[in-house]
């Protein structure tokens, strides 16, 4: 059976980290305290997150839970270094810690980045290890280069490490879908997080990176439900969508969703939490939150009830694979 987070629905890290915007420590024990008591029990994080800010954060949360009452993923691939004096301000995690981070996928790189996690998250192995961002999106040319590594010689650790039990399962955790199917090539993985591609606004995972991962055992958790923001604010100035501003087709094609979504009185972030979690593939979602009222609010809409006849009028608009499982409704 494919490894499967303790919950449905597990909170993202990112946020704790301070993307996009500052994040008092008492808001974010807030938002992990809500989730808690929301039932959420999967929590998911990197090093990236704030330069290991999100880390710390959720450490001091999970302290003296018992650890056997939620499963964690975290992430390796980065390596995190002293920040270089005169470096300008990080737009993307504003208030991080003074650490940048730097690409590296060798069997040295994955054991220094996963020491260096759990010492901030205080504890002596993790649920799930995520090979983070070994896709064309982040690396460019260079990705090859970097696939090459990482299969050559940071997978050597990864599994060295679940044969230790230090990690209990190994993943990938990116934004596309072809490096997971080339990852299956190269071992036997646990879990797949990928972020942005089977959401509500679009499902390239569907046709063959889920039939293969139901095939071979291999959970997968779709992140990044929100398309990066549009999916939540829908189209509106400065929506976000895999983390730039949307571009216009983007856009017009979330108009057309929220159209659909004003008929059937569905909100456009319910049909987007619950839309993914309907294939039978995917074993949870992970969402991120800046506070407890962000945290109540998604637990709410992931249990909102939506017609049948909405997602029949997404799939007759061609706003929606035919093929896609769809959440029971009345």
């Amino acid at each position: 059976m494919s490894w499967r987070p303790a919950s449905r629905i597990g909170l993202g890290g990112g946020p704790l980290g301070n993307l996009y915007a500052p994040l008092s420590d008492a808001t974010a024990q807030g938002a992990l305290q809500a989730a808690w008591d929301g039932g959420i029990r999967h929590f998911d994080t990197a090093p990236l997150y704030g330069s290991g800010l999100a880390e710390l954060r959720l450490g001091r949360f999970l302290a003296g839970r018992p650890r056997d009452g939620y499963t964690l993923s975290t992430k390796v691939g980065r390596v995190l270094e002293p920040e270089p004096e005169g470096r300008g301000a990080d737009l993307t995690f504003p208030g991080r810690l003074p650490f940048v981070p730097r690409f590296d996928y060798s069997h040295d790189g994955v054991m220094r980045s996963f020491e260096a996690s759990l010492r901030r998250l205080g504890v002596d192995r993790v649920d799930l290890l995520l090979l983070h961002d070994i896709d064309t999106v982040t690396h460019g040319a260079a990705q090859r280069e970097c696939m090459d590594l990482a299969m050559r010689s940071g997978l050597r650790a990864m599994l060295a490490l679940r044969e230790a039990g230090a990690a209990r399962a190994i993943g990938l955790g990116v934004n596309e879908c072809a490096v997971c199917l080339e990852a299956m090539r190269h071992a036997d993985w646990d879990c797949f997080m990928v972020a942005g591609r089977y959401t509500l606004l679009e499902q390239p995972a569907l046709d063959e990176l889920l039939p293969a991962c139901a095939r071979r055992g291999i959970g997968v958790i779709a992140a990044g439900v929100f398309n990066s923001g549009i999916l939540a604010a829908g189209a509106a100035a400065g929506a976000r969508y895999d983390y730039q501003p949307a571009p216009p087709d983007i856009v017009a094609r979330v108009s057309r969703i929220e159209a659909v979504c004003a008929r059937h009185g569905v909100t456009l972030a319910a049909a987007a939490l619950r839309f993914p979690l309907a294939h039978p593939a995917v074993g949870a979602i992970v969402v991120g939150a800046r506070s407890a009222a962000e945290v109540a609010a998604n637990l709410a809409m992931s249990e909102a009830i939506i017609p049948a006849r909405f997602w029949a009028e997404l799939k007759s608009e061609g706003l929606l694979s035919a093929t896609a499982p769809v959440p029971a409704g009345p």
